[in-house]
């Protein structure tokens, strides 16, 4: 059963805003794009991965798409979480080409593509780090001791891939590409056969992930070292993309085309949610949006059908009924 369902990553949306509002003279921008580029090709691999797990039986396991669970000043992002009764596994997927190496006594992973070699950031170790939040998380929130294990999952069907090393006999069993993924499934069904979470704490636990999933904003804006000041304000036009566009008789008008919107103050009330706070306030949207009138603002914010308090006027808070919205 899909609890949370697959949808572009905010990750993606993130960064796609990140490249929207920042000068493409960023000492940043270069390397926020290719983030980007490796993000999109993931996305890809995982709605490709999507395909087998329509064969898991679905009373059986609940599924998870892109969990952004908070761990302090960072962020712990979950590719695919599958929970069963009887286990939690951790999926990461790669969707890469040519020859992919895992190496285990160096803790390397090495991708030899058009005879050029190029390493990347550990799988096994940032699925181990996964591993371990979650089984703190298991136990802070107090729920049964369940065992918590992971799998790399290759997507691309025309890569190859080889675990070397030491400890490749540790590694293989949790490596392996998309279309044997059922055997992978049934290598842990066969380990963990007693069941540690009755119904009960199997649907709670769904809905405390959930419900910790967060908009991970500050995490990656920090990495990038990038704050509010480094972004462009105002608002795109939705058809030829000029900014800043202009508000006249309550619409916007885009004076590089000569057209008018009702609803051109949606994309960057998204952007905003994206990247500066999940909330905003009629001075703050006025600020964001270069608005002068603050009737005006209060207009554009309630056609937005955002939800706020009810209770508050002076200071009225707005935010996404969902995000992404």
């Amino acid at each position: 059963m899909i609890i949370k369902e697959r949808k572009i990553p905010l990750v993606i949306l993130i960064l796609e805003a990140l490249c929207r509002r920042l000068s493409t003279n960023h000492p940043k921008y270069k390397e926020i794009q290719e983030e980007l580029g490796r993000r999109r090709a993931g996305y890809q691999g995982e709605v490709a991965f999507d395909y087998y797990l329509r064969y898991l039986p679905k009373d059986k396991y609940m599924i998870l798409h892109d969990l952004n669970l908070p761990d302090g000043e960072y962020n712990c992002q979950i590719d695919t979480l599958l929970i069963s009764p009887e286990y939690a596994l951790i999926i990461e997927v790669k969707n890469m080409t040519g020859k992919l190496i895992f190496d285990t006594e160096n803790e390397q992973f090495i991708q030899i593509y058009n005879e050029k070699e190029k390493g990347y950031p550990y799988p096994i170790a940032q699925a181990e780090r996964h591993q371990e939040y979650l089984r703190k998380l298991l136990k802070t929130n107090k729920f049964p001791d369940i065992p918590t294990e992971y799998v790399v999952v290759i997507s691309n069907s025309y890569a190859t891939y080889a675990v070397t090393g030491k400890n490749a006999y540790k590694v293989k069993p949790r490596v392996g590409k998309a279309d044997v993924f059922q055997s992978k499934i049934q290598y842990f069904e066969d380990q963990f056969t007693k069941p540690a979470l009755d119904s009960k704490d199997l649907r709670k636990l769904c809905r405390r992930l959930v419900k910790m999933n967060t908009v991970p904003t500050n995490y990656v804006l920090r990495k990038y070292g990038i704050n509010k000041y480094d972004l462009s304000i105002g608002v795109f036009c939705p058809r030829c993309n000029h900014y800043p566009i202009i508000e006249k008789r309550s619409k916007w008008f885009c004076p590089s085309c000569n057209t008018y919107s009702k609803d051109a103050h949606i994309n960057a009330l998204m952007d905003y949610f994206l990247l500066i706070d999940t909330q905003i306030t009629n001075q703050q949207f006025r600020d964001f949006c270069q608005l002068t009138s603050s009737h005006t603002s209060k207009r554009f914010l309630v056609s937005a059908n955002l939800s706020y308090d009810l209770g508050t006027k002076k200071g009225r808070s707005y935010s996404p009924k969902t995000i992404p919205w």
